[in-house]
């Protein structure tokens, strides 16, 4: 597996740094303008944008000659030429730096969600878009085939969600923004509530959620109060998963920063998925791609030497009990015999780094 440059993974971190940093001027987007409009003698600023409906919208700012004002435009200047940095930046980590762009559909999705509040809302992009951003995070070239998709998955804790007094605006007008033919999914257990939205060519955005005390939650969508309208549906190691998530950078654009789940425990969560999977149709051909993603994440977590953090986090799913510890089994059994060895050695490895005993497997 080859690495990337130093020097891209340093401009992939600057990157992050000045996408928070344009993400807190979410009042007046970068593809907008300030225009000077004269009022009776007197100068006014107004805030121009597009509509997206080939017309434009207008918001009053404030007068010219107020101070805080002329400095929240100066400001705005600023902000222009730094999205023109960040392009540029975005595109020399795509064709120099060997990093993963989203594709355009699911980049202009999750930045849509972004600008809304998802993750200020602590809410974490999961499956194989979440995958997609790990090239960045641990520095290494990941083959294309291990991560095309046509969905986007998007998971937050119930209590989050109850307890931040704060919600994005309706998903499915901000879904439509970008896809005028996204609908609600009718739900499988026949609740009015929808915890997914499609478009017409099967495009599909699911909202799930960590499963609470038994599985008598599961088939039933939970009401999430911070998602704009949507429910998201419980399942079971998900909360596994979203814990101690790390802020990254979906190459799109000029960059949208995002939450993801720490490698190690995607690498770890997804031998468990893979073993609950059944063995035919689509559901077979995931379960290949759970492993094969797996088998990707073991090999970079060696190479970067962060075999450590791999074994905290497996020692901490392992300690949860029997269910847990046969879904491991299940999983790594799935794994060829050269990543059965490299998982083997990791976790002897990250066992001495820590200081601590690891049960394998295997």
């Amino acid at each position: 597996m080859k690495t990337i440059d130093l020097m891209y993974q340093t401009m992939l971190a600057e990157l992050g740094q000045r996408s928070l940093d344009a993400a807190w001027a979410a009042d007046f987007p970068p593809d907008g303008r300030f225009t000077p409009v004269k009022v009776k003698e007197r100068r006014y600023w107004y805030f121009d944008q597009s509509d997206g409906a080939g017309g434009r919208t207008r918001r009053y700012v404030g007068p010219a000659d107020d101070p805080e004002i002329s400095a929240r435009v100066d400001n705005f200047k600023e902000l222009k030429d730094d999205l023109r940095a960040r392009r540029r930046m975005v595109s020399s980590l795509l064709r120099e730096g060997g990093m993963i762009a989203a594709d355009r559909m699911t980049g202009d999705i999750v930045e849509a969600l972004a600008s809304a509040g998802l993750f200020r809302l602590r809410a974490v992009l999961v499956g194989t878009v979440a995958f997609q951003t790990y090239a960045g995070v641990l520095g290494v070239r990941l083959p294309m085939a291990s991560i095309l998709t046509g969905d986007a998955d998007i998971a937050q804790d119930y209590a989050i969600s109850s307890e931040v007094e704060d919600t994005l605006p309706p998903i499915l007008q901000i879904l439509q923004t970008i896809d005028s033919t996204f609908r609600p999914v009718p739900h499988v257990s026949g609740s009015v509530a929808s915890s997914a939205f499609a478009t017409a060519s099967g495009y599909r955005v699911e909202f799930l959620t960590p499963n609470r005390g038994s599985d008598d939650h599961i088939g039933q969508p939970a009401k999430m109060p911070a998602l704009g309208g949507a429910s998201a549906d419980p399942l079971r190691f998900l909360d596994f998963l979203i814990r101690d998530p790390v802020r990254t950078i979906l190459l799109h654009k000029s960059g949208v920063p995002v939450t993801v789940p720490d490698p190690s425990r995607y690498a770890i969560h997804k031998l468990i998925v893979a073993s609950r999977r059944r063995n035919d149709g689509l559901s077979a051909l995931k379960r290949e791609k759970d492993i094969r993603q797996a088998e990707l994440l073991f090999e970079a977590l060696q190479q970067t030497r962060r075999v450590s953090d791999l074994a905290l986090v497996y020692n901490e799913a392992w300690e949860r009990g029997e269910r847990w510890q046969a879904a491991i089994r299940a999983g790594a059994g799935m794994l060829s015999d050269e990543s059965r060895d490299r998982l083997r050695d990791c976790l002897r490895t990250g066992a001495i780094d820590i200081g601590e005993n690891v049960t394998m497997p295997f």
